[in-house]
């Protein structure tokens, strides 16, 4: 995601409301998100689908780390050359598979 631009990303929500395809555009243009205010506080966040997609991604990917370092606290590190074989033999059996 592309830094905001204060001068240019952070709108009134009524400005946004009356140009909202013009807003649009430079949301496509920038791929810069753009801050909604209301009553000068921000309200919203708005972002191409990419970036919201991306958003998820990652999240499961941090999901997915933190998850890996839980359990090799809670049941020991494995050694890499361990990884590295279990990481080869499921690749040559999804290889027969496929």
């Amino acid at each position: 995601m592309r830094n905001i631009n204060v001068a240019d990303d952070i709108v009134p929500i009524g400005h946004f409301r009356t140009h909202t395809s013009a807003m649009l555009e430079q949301l496509r243009a920038t791929r810069r998100p753009i801050v909604l205010t209301q009553n000068g506080k921000p309200a919203a966040v708005v972002l191409t689908p990419e970036e919201f997609d991306a958003l998820g991604d990652r999240a499961l990917v941090r999901e997915k780390v933190a998850a890996g370092q839980a359990s090799a606290a809670r049941d020991g590190a494995i050694p890499a050359a361990e990884v590295r074989r279990r990481v080869k033999a499921k690749l040559a059996a999804a290889a027969r598979e496929g």
